[in-house]
């Protein structure tokens, strides 16, 4: 079970990835899911989520892409259909709709490529496929959100009698305008709307003639609104259908919701899981966009991350443009803690930073931004104690800070835990507060806890490199231009660079000097012995990578082997079968043709059977009896076999011409320079399209449907542009 505080999580500025991840979300669930990610307790759990994600970041480069997996949240409608006799409007339903149809989707999917996508299929297989909660409400509404003429026989003749009347109303509003206009009883607007009925524009003079109900009159009172009096009596008569209607929608409306109420359970479990993949999307999105993956993770305690990337500091870089530095850093049982040491600003609490981040969010199903051939292991806690830490609310000094936080480390430290320390033992007098830091690291050595400190104390850098399962590592710094090189190199402790970085921030050299002869000359020497021995370590650190990668590969080389040998030795005894198969048929057929000549030179038909039932008694003889499954067994591997020999020399055969077809081409083809307008293609294609554009050494070919952009060296000349 893994333990994080909340002041590790802002330590290592967690909530801002959790922030990236969850703009790329696409529900607002799913956003605030992305928003509430914490470490997963269960080994299993973790690897489900991490391989799930990682499959879903698989389908950016094949052709399987995962189909569309937003919805509407209806968290509301949910919980509003769980009401007894309560009952949802049109649109609620279309959601509904579109919810069970985006899983079913997905169910049958992730069913068919199961080979791509096994994690997201497993947990695809929790949740139950079902046509009964679409088909029930396609009954009923159509794919506007409409509800449908025929959602009930009523309905179906209610809407009739309504199209109906509204003709007559139509008829007779015709009529009497049409009369009116006759008599000039009219505006030159002739007709409008009031209320959504359909009105006369009757000049204010005349407005006693016109038979009909007044509805209104124009803000000048020149014109009165009215509705005529044998269109009002069939507006009357719509007005009773459209409630009728309206009654009967509720009544269907009810129907459905009795319907689908038992589904509610199931409704919210396929909210769930839709949320859940638009998370595993979204963190496959940021992992493509930081090129994470899924490192090794081993159970024997051996971090290793190969060329690491802070992710927040690389897309930070990215959007500037700016590059950003990896860093390769290892923790075993043999090397349990490290202890960083170099000049301020040359990035040894970014290193810190990246590996407490990079194993947080691994533990969280992340993926992150490492080399493919690195691994860990999983943590129970990670205890951090970086940054400011002057606490104002209680009134604490940066060190009274810092030694509250060390005892919290002591009860909570052990085998099991990762702790980082960022200028570890400052705050309080140089030599009393190196000494006091020097006693923690001692009793997190002996506990056995894995950790990373940065320090300029040389006490600390001595103690690590006194103990056998500590080491020092530096952060390399250029002492010609006096730029940090921000490298991390493992093995050796680090100068500080302090004269160094002082001159390079302009202090005067006379000042520099002065303040040289008030220190040792011993502490000179070591700092200045320390920042010769990086450069030695750096060559050996190079030669150290190259070794391992080579026996990396090597080892993997001779697996292949091994397998190969396998499916070798597998062909050949099947080749070995074949022949000996083979034989024994020519062998029967030399028989038979003996036999067959006998017969033709004497004609005596008992020679003849006699010969035959003596060929056939001998061969039975030499036969096992076998059962039919086993008779189908080796038909099967006999075709196989057949199979697979017919296949190779085809292959090659094939191979032959082409390589004949490709010398002869290469002969004879002269050498063309392509121009626009040009008919190409691409070498060993047959599709043949213009060359409209030429950009570099890229090409735009038009093949009619669509165009292509590919490289102009992957293109031959079939036929010139004709002018």
């Amino acid at each position: 079970m893994i333990s994080i505080t909340d002041k590790t999580l802002k330590d290592l500025e967690f909530t801002t990835v959790l922030q990236t991840i969850s703009d790329r979300c696409n529900t607002e669930i799913g956003k605030q899911k992305a928003l509430e990610i914490v470490p997963i307790k269960e080994k299993n759990d973790l690897m489900d989520s991490l391989l799930q994600t990682s499959e879903y970041l698989s389908s950016f480069s094949n052709n399987n892409a995962i189909p569309n997996h937003g919805f509407d949240n209806l968290s509301n409608d949910l919980k509003f259909l769980n009401i007894e006799d309560s009952f949802l409007e049109v649109g609620s339903f279309r959601k509904i709709a579109t919810l069970s149809e985006t899983v079913n989707t997905l169910l049958l999917y992730f069913k068919k490529f199961h080979d791509y996508y096994p994690k997201l299929n497993e947990k695809a297989t929790k949740v139950e496929f079902t046509k009964y909660i679409v088909q029930k409400i396609d009954e009923v509404v159509d794919k506007y959100g409409e509800i449908k003429d025929n959602a009930s026989p009523d309905l179906i003749n209610i809407r009739r009698d309504m199209n109906v009347v509204r003709g007559k109303v139509n008829q007779s509003f015709g009529q009497a305008l049409n009369q009116c206009n006759s008599l000039g009883y009219l505006d030159e607007i002739k007709e409008s709307f009031v209320e959504n009925r359909r009105v006369l524009a009757v000049l204010a003079m005349y407005r006693k003639k016109v038979k009909g109900s007044i509805l209104g009159s124009s803000k000048t009172g020149s014109i009165a609104y009215i509705e005529p009096e044998a269109t009002l009596r069939y507006s009357r008569e719509l007005s009773n259908l459209e409630y009728e209607e309206r009654e009967e929608i509720t009544r269907i409306l009810k129907k459905l919701s009795n319907e689908i109420r038992p589904y509610v359970e199931l409704l919210w479990q396929y909210q769930d899981f839709l949320s859940d993949i638009d998370v595993i999307s979204a963190k496959a999105k940021y992992a493509n966009k930081i090129n994470g993956l899924l490192p090794t993770i081993n159970e024997n305690k051996r971090l290793f991350f190969r060329e690491a990337f802070h992710p927040i500091l690389y897309l930070n870089n990215l959007e500037k443009k700016e590059k950003t530095y990896p860093q390769t850093i290892e923790l075993t049982n043999e090397n349990r803690i490290i202890v960083i040491s170099g000049p301020n600003a040359g990035g040894k609490t970014i290193s810190l930073k990246t590996v407490g981040l990079l194993q947080l969010m691994l533990q969280c199903g992340i993926l992150i931004p490492v080399h493919e051939r690195s691994e860990t292991f999983l943590f129970d806690r990670i205890l951090t104690d970086i940054g400011d830490n002057q606490s104002i609310e209680n009134h604490l000094s940066t060190y009274s800070y810092r030694l509250k936080n060390m005892n919290f480390f002591l009860k909570k430290c052990n085998a099991k835990t990762l702790f980082l320390i960022d200028e570890f033992g400052t705050g309080s007098d140089p030599e009393l507060g190196g000494a006091l830091a020097e006693t923690f690291l001692e009793e997190f050595y002996h506990r056995e806890a894995f950790g990373i400190i940065t320090t300029h104390y040389s006490n600390l850098k001595i103690l690590a490199n006194e103990l056998p399962f500590a080491s020092n590592a530096n952060m390399l710094f250029d002492e010609k231009s006096l730029e940090p090189m921000y490298k991390l190199v493992l093995g050796q402790a680090g100068s500080s660079f302090t004269f160094e970085v002082a001159q390079k921030n302009g202090i005067p050299y006379g000042l520099i000097n002065r303040a040289k002869k008030k220190i040792e000359k011993g502490k000179v020497r070591f700092d200045k012995t320390i920042a010769t021995l990086q450069k030695e370590r750096s060559k050996l650190e190079k030669t150290s990578l190259n070794l391992k990668e080579e026996e990396s590969k090597a080892r993997e080389e001779s697996k292949k082997m091994e397998g190969i040998n396998v499916k070798i030795q597998d062909k050949l005894e099947r080749y070995q079968e074949l022949y000996d198969a083979n034989q024994r048929l020519i062998y029967i057929g030399q028989k038979i043709d003996d036999i067959s000549e006998k017969y033709f030179n004497n004609k005596d038909k008992k020679v003849l059977i006699g010969e035959f039932l003596k060929v056939v008694e001998i061969e039975n003889s030499k036969r096992k009896k076998t059962t039919l499954k086993e008779k189908k067994a080796a038909e099967v591997i006999k075709k196989e076999t057949i199979k697979e020999v017919t296949l190779k020399v085809e292959k090659i055969r094939e191979k032959k011409i082409e390589e004949k077809k490709k010398k002869k081409e290469v002969e004879i083809k002269p050498t063309v320079v392509l121009k626009v307008g040009d008919r190409v293609r691409m070498i060993d294609g047959k599709a043949i399209g213009t060359l409209d554009k030429i950009e570099k050494k890229k090409a735009v070919v038009n093949y009619g449907t669509f165009t292509s952009k590919v490289s102009i060296e992957q293109l031959e000349f079939v036929q010139a542009t004709h002018k």
